[in-house]
């Protein structure tokens, strides 16, 4: 699993890439499922890092940091939105 970890997390955020795309060109329903696969993607890495996370220290803390931003982002654009 170790020797793949780059190459799923990769493949999830291209994924995800795509099925923002698709959601801007062709809908919200047909761009869902590839960014919802790309997401179990990243999630899978994610996991298997805390799981690790001796070995994975660093990635982990910047992890942390990507997904509190981005949360702080759909927050303010939540409210911005009202």
């Amino acid at each position: 699993m170790e020797r793949y970890l780059k190459e799923i997390e990769v493949s999830g955020l291209i994924l995800v890439i795509i099925g923002i795309v698709c959601s801007m060109v062709w809908g919200t329903a047909f761009g869902m499922w590839p960014c919802a696969i790309g997401l179990l993607c990243w999630l899978l890495v994610f996991l298997y890092k805390a799981f690790h996370w001796k070995e994975y220290e660093r990635e982990n803390k910047q992890n942390i940091v990507i997904i509190l931003i981005a949360i702080v982002f759909l927050f303010i654009q939540m409210l911005i939105k009202r």
